[in-house]
């Protein structure tokens, strides 16, 4: 009897010490599996995805973000002296870098009449301490130049002299829905790297009635400062600038408005290398049909966009499209009213043809329209210019003295003397100066510019290091450009 009892004991203790074992493990592991169903959890929660996916996004595109320092001058002071006095003016807002080798966008009303522009690249953020990244680090300064402007689509192009930097894409405008989720990034009352998340509230809205320009509209919470910035989709790619808020307040009330994806496609690359926007013609202009026009006019419908006029000579005229019919597409994308129209006119690009479907009576009809460019005053101007009687070496510009062919063409300008920039060269001027095609030189360092050959031999007497000042004008304003000769 006694040994089978001794024998329980035995595997009684061993049953202990077993169990005593499992027990310690258990006191060690437990903490590490509940933490590991923890994370687990959360990887399943909704709430963690979305957090984590935006999270992603701000990482990705933050550093495309630029914050735009702008000097100039205005009025200052208040009530009726404000405008006996004027003083420097610094603005803050924001812009995106659209190419490596430095080429920004923003907004043309944040940059025009700029003295002096600076641009602030954020520094890449510090994989161990971000937030004392973003709270010390002030990024890199680099002076910007404006390249191209465009007061009609509020988009201008800048240029830092810096390399490698990250660009964000251009998101495809067309894929863009109402509803989709956005996010709105800049420089909102200065606060640098800002972003606000909302809706696509509208893809297509015409603010202004009689301006054919249309914007996305949302309700991410954009500011003065925002002005330049990106909005981009879930995939963080850009579908739009900021441009200005409607507000009683002065402040977000969920309606901001953003130029389209589409337009600064179009508008960059001819910013960049033209200094305005070549837009696309077809020679037609449209209206939107009411019900008593439809009824007066007896058109199959009360809704949508009529032919007002066409041009003659024009393509449009030349496809066969006739006043009162009907548009009901442009290149296959629907168009419902005269937002949708002005938007895809817009987008049309020169030297391509777009497809056109017209409702005429009741016969629906394609037609096949060439897209020609819409002459702008500076190209006509290089019409006339010769290399080499018009090169002003020193500045690197094809110049046209102000007489009376040229004043003409120019029915706003404000002196009629002066040195028309008709073009910039490459590789021949003295100085990076901050001229743009258009600009007219009316003195030099004071003294009136009366002619071409008056401008290049004054540059030829200015030495090297001497300062100089151009006054010019640009887009009917007065301002002076100052450099030094090296």
């Amino acid at each position: 009897m006694g040994d089978p009892i001794r024998f329980r004991e035995s595997e009684l203790t061993k049953h202990c010490m077993v169990s005593g074992f499992l027990l310690i493990l258990c006191s060690v592991w437990a903490p590490r599996l509940q933490g590991q169903t923890i994370q687990q959890g959360q990887a399943a929660n909704p709430l963690h995805q979305l957090n984590g996916s935006i999270e992603a996004i701000v990482k990705r595109v933050a550093p495309s973000v630029v914050q735009v320092i702008v000097t100039g001058f205005g009025p200052v002071g208040e009530g009726n002296e404000a405008s006996l006095e004027v003083g420097a003016q610094r603005s803050v807002a924001s812009g995106v870098i659209i190419d490596p080798d430095g080429y920004i966008i923003t907004s043309a009303h944040v940059v025009r009449g700029a003295q002096h522009i600076e641009v602030v690249i954020p520094l890449p953020p510090s994989e161990s301490s971000p937030v004392n990244s973003i709270l010390r680090s002030r990024g890199h300064t680099f002076e910007a130049r404006t390249l191209g402007l465009s007061r009609e689509t509020d988009l201008a192009v800048l240029k830092v002299d810096a390399k490698g930097l990250p660009a964000l894409p251009i998101g495809d405008y067309s894929l863009l829905r109402q509803g989709e989720l956005v996010f709105a990034f800049g420089s909102p009352g200065g606060l640098r790297n800002s972003v606000t998340m909302g809706v696509v509230s509208a893809i297509a809205r015409q603010p202004d009635p009689d301006n054919p320009m249309v914007y996305i509209q949302t309700d991410a919470p954009i500011n003065p400062g925002n002005s330049g910035g990106p909005l981009v989709d879930v995939d963080g790619e850009l579908v739009g600038i900021n441009t200005f808020i409607l507000s009683q307040s002065g402040g977000n009330e969920g309606l901001g408005f953003a130029i389209p994806s589409g337009i600064v496609a179009v508008a960059y690359p001819q910013l960049r290398k033209y200094g305005h926007v070549h837009r696309g013609e077809i020679g037609v202009s449209v209206q939107s049909i009411t019900p008593s026009m439809a009824a007066g006019l007896g058109l199959a419908r009360d809704h949508g966009v009529i032919v007002s006029d066409v041009l003659p000579g024009s393509p449009a005229k030349a496809a066969g499209l006739r006043m009162q019919d009907i548009i009901i597409s442009v290149d296959d994308g629907p168009v419902d009213d005269l937002p949708s129209f002005s938007l895809r006119a817009y987008m049309l690009r020169a030297g391509t043809s777009t497809k056109v479907t017209i409702l005429r009576g009741l016969e629906k009809l394609d037609l096949q329209i060439p897209v020609v460019e819409h002459q702008h005053t500076a190209d006509r101007l290089v019409d006339l210019v010769d290399r080499e009687k018009n090169l002003v070496g020193k500045l690197g510009i094809l110049g046209i003295q102000i007489d009376k062919t040229i004043t003409p063409m120019l029915p706003e300008l404000r002196e009629s003397s002066g040195v028309i920039v008709a073009a910039k060269t490459v590789g021949t001027s003295a100085v990076d100066n901050p001229l743009t095609v258009g600009d007219v030189i009316h003195a030099l360092n004071g003294t009136p510019v009366i002619s071409l050959d008056y401008l290049r031999s004054s540059l030829e007497n200015i030495k090297f290091n001497d300062p100089v000042v151009l006054q010019i004008e640009r887009e009917g304003t007065m301002k002076y450009l100052a450099f030094r000769m090296n």
